[in-house]
């Protein structure tokens, strides 16, 4: 695994409320080095989230493009944006989104089945995921089976199980109590430095920003340097 340069560019998003638009993004900039791992911060409904979403290719701007590795994303669609999407970028969200139905281990296979990935393998790679957050022994436990610090781990492991150059995390510990935050935090981190990952969360936390090398600002639809 190593991580990739994400570079956006005047990034626009606008939303239709009632008779109004809202412009959530106005001109949003933003360059990500390979291997970084960057925070945004601001307050609830500043576009966060949005941009994480046109970062992951699961939204589309208004105006503006996103380059993740060099490829502009918006010259994709179809089967091969979702063949991008599942290669390049990992995605853990603030509710762990697992297969109820299936356990520990084969949600965090999913992806690497979807992609072709032989059984075996897609078990091999779960399975050293899952070792290195600590849940060894849960590997056949149902996500109703794991607490809330557990489900979320797992579906840490989930995002890099095929070891994707790039992983986007929306507020990932907004849902847990701090200690187990604190755990899942510290894994990622952990995780991302030691696979090289490029990352950027986002968070309305300073002290979960804190923990990662550049923080920006989401204010007013802009991007800019956290003060």
């Amino acid at each position: 695994m190593s991580g990739v340069v994400v570079e956006a560019r005047g990034l626009v998003r606008r939303y239709a409320d009632g008779r109004r638009v809202v412009e959530v993004l106005r001109g949003v900039d933003l360059t990500v080095a390979a291997g970084e791992l960057v925070a945004v911060v601001g307050p609830s409904g500043c576009g966060k989230s949005t941009l994480l979403h046109l970062l992951g290719t699961l939204d589309r701007p208004d105006g503006g493009e996103v380059r993740i590795g060099g490829t502009d994303v918006s010259g994709l669609s179809g089967g091969a944006l979702a063949a991008f999407r599942n290669r390049t970028i990992g995605f853990v969200f603030q509710f762990h989104q697992l297969l109820p139905d299936f356990t520990a281990l084969e949600n965090v296979m999913m992806p690497g089945r979807i992609a072709g990935v032989s059984a075996a393998e897609a078990a091999a790679s779960a399975r050293r995921l899952l070792d290195e957050v600590g849940l060894a022994e849960r590997l056949d436990h149902f996500p109703s089976q794991l607490s809330g610090g557990e489900r979320q781990r797992v579906a840490l492991c989930r995002a890099l199980s095929l070891e994707p150059p790039l992983l986007l995390a929306d507020e990932p510990t907004g849902n847990l109590d701090a200690a187990s935050g604190e755990r899942v935090l510290a894994q990622l981190v952990a995780l991302q430095r030691r696979h090289g990952t490029t990352a950027v969360l986002v968070t309305h936390n300073p002290e979960i920003a804190g923990r990662c090398g550049t923080i920006l600002e989401l204010r007013d639809g802009i991007l800019q340097p956290f003060q």
